[in-house]
């Protein structure tokens, strides 16, 4: 098998100012060498599919494009994934894998405003990146050692965009800096999604499928399962393995939380702006695969002819499914983990939290602010007034309108009726969720649950953006000068990275997020319910938001 790629120009979905573009520019140099393929090769490693060799970039050994599974094409599309055909000679891995088909929509995908282009040069590809491919099943280290036994703890992203676009390539999450700053092993990855991950043909086509609606999960499954043969090799220990992700990806690890095949895989997890409460219903995800198969004429009968069409033709059929289903995501035609009985026999913490990862330590939050970063886009947003303001609230929240938008002017009252509206979105989804999450996750009394709030607002474009989703991600990642155009300049930003990249490396260590740089955070208990509010002054507040909780949480 030949495991070599052909390097093709990557794609970039944004264009902005030439002053922006130059500052990410010059940030990406100073993190990724201009030429890998000239820089120092790392030792040679073999990994259970074959020997790797990556490069040198200062004291990080970095490996990209490492294959951990075979293309899931033709016969292998919609299967399970499986383990690649051994290489027998040394690969260098030292460009990004392609990443998976994207079926992105709205302002992730058309950047309109020239600050959202501004953002999107740290979420998308950049040049040194591979287009978006079927064969998608790759992963990417940083490491500061290589087979030296000295058992670092292990950090796998697994990165947003729901579950129809993103990249474990993407600038923001490259894994330099935490590897460097906290000696830990980073991994990010990329796997299939949208249609390609969760199309569930089970109840159409047969046993053969009976697993189609949780491919993309299961791709993750042997991505840990590789972690756990192999990460040794790269000074990892596979025994202190932390799952982490922000959005999409934070839905992800609340997933891989409640899956038996992960068991034994996770010993620690955080969710960012993403608790993966529940997945698609069984016979839901049946008539999405049944709106989509429509799309593309094809039939119980002649199912075969699924391996046969071209991916485009699929992703088109997904599109236009979707749109006359009136969208997805949290619409109507969600293409997500699929609650099938058994790949996920249950929703991940819904009603409870799942007993199989009862012993595995949660690290859990939100930020502000988090829809203003979708919402700032829309024609008028800006423009909202109060009787829009109202109506909104009626159709989010039917008759806790009124009381929550009286809770919301109490915690913002200089907050015009466009930010109260994305309080409505923000706190509905992110901040309560991640609440009910963390309740269910304490009350099993096993592992326990930290819960942390980000308050600090970035200056950028006169501080529209206040405290919006994604703005904690160059903090953890201490990536903060190549996300300058999402954190601003000055000392702020990294005074924010210093706490939060502290927090998450210690919590990958012990379990426990305590740091030198933070105030002592305690565990999350319904009595206390203390939580971290992140800012320059870091603080323990208990019960934060405390109406707008009690609110939500009423009958």
């Amino acid at each position: 098998m030949d495991c070599t790629r052909e390097t093709k120009p990557g794609r970039t979905t944004a264009r902005c100012s030439l002053a922006l573009i130059c500052g990410v520019t010059l940030a990406l140099l100073a993190v990724l060498p201009v030429h890998a393929d000239e820089a120092q090769p790392t030792a040679m490693v073999r990994t259970s599919n074959g020997p790797i060799e990556g490069y040198v970039n200062g004291n990080i050994n970095t490996f990209k494009g490492v294959r951990y599974g075979a293309p899931p094409v033709g016969a292998l599309r919609f299967m399970p994934p499986q383990r690649p055909e051994a290489w027998p000679e040394v690969v260098r891995t030292v460009d990004y894998g392609p990443s998976a088909i994207q079926m992105a929509t709205g302002p992730s995908a058309n950047p309109t405003t020239e600050l959202s282009k501004a953002i999107a040069t740290i979420f998308t590809t950049s040049a040194e990146m591979k287009t978006n491919e079927e064969d998608c099943l790759f992963l990417n280290v940083w490491t500061r050692g290589l087979d030296d036994g000295k058992k670092r703890p292990v950090m796998v992203w697994l990165h947003g965009g729901g579950y129809a676009y993103g990249s474990g390539s993407w600038p923001v999450y490259d894994g330099h800096h935490p590897a460097e700053k906290g000696d830990v092993v980073v991994v990010t990855v990329n796997h299939r999604l949208n249609a390609f991950g969760y199309l569930h043909l089970g109840d159409i086509a047969g046993e053969k499928y009976a697993q189609s609606g949780n491919a993309g999960m299961l791709d993750l499954v042997l991505m840990l399962e590789w972690v756990r043969d192999n990460i040794a090799a790269f000074g990892g220990d596979p025994g202190n393995v932390t799952i982490f992700g922000e959005s999409g990806g934070g839905a992800k690890v609340s997933t891989l939380l409640a899956m038996p095949s992960a068991s034994g895989l996770i010993h620690k997890a955080i969710i960012e702006s993403g608790p993966g409460l529940t997945g698609v219903p069984r016979e839901q995800a049946s008539d999405n695969a049944r709106a989509i198969l429509e799309e593309l004429d094809i039939t119980p009968d002649n199912i075969a002819g699924i391996h046969e069409v071209s991916a485009e033709t699929i992703l088109a059929a997904a599109h236009s499914a979707t749109e006359k289903a009136g969208g997805g995501f949290m619409g109507r035609l969600r293409l997500a983990p699929v609650v099938d009985g058994d790949v996920l026999p249950t929703d991940p913490f819904t009603p409870v939290a799942p007993a199989i990862s009862k012993d595995v330590p949660i690290l859990i939050g939100s930020t502000k602010d988090e829809m203003v970063l979708f919402m700032a886009s829309a024609p008028g947003f800006f423009q909202t007034t109060e009787e829009q303001l109202l109506e909104y609230a009626r159709n989010t929240a039917g008759d806790k309108a009124e009381p929550l938008i009286a809770a919301f002017r109490k915690l913002h009252p200089d907050y015009t009726p466009a930010y109260l509206m994305a309080d409505f979105s923000t706190n509905m989804r992110m901040f309560y969720g991640s609440v009910q999450l963390a309740e269910r996750k304490a009350a099993q009394n096993a592992a326990p649950v930290y819960t942390y709030y980000v308050t600090w607002e970035t200056p950028v474009a006169g501080g529209i953006l206040k405290s919006p989703h994604t703005i904690e991600m160059p903090f953890v990642f201490n990536n903060v000068e190549i996300c300058r155009v999402l954190v601003g300049p000055g000392e702020g930003p990294e005074r924010m990275a210093e706490q939060m990249s502290d927090a998450w490396i210690a919590f990958a260590r012990t379990g426990n997020p305590n740091a030198e740089s933070i105030p002592e955070w305690p565990a999350y208990d319904v009595q206390r319910r203390a939580t971290m509010v992140f800012d320059l002054e870091s603080e323990v507040v208990e019960d934060p938001l405390s109406e707008v909780r009690e609110i939500l949480s009423s009958p």
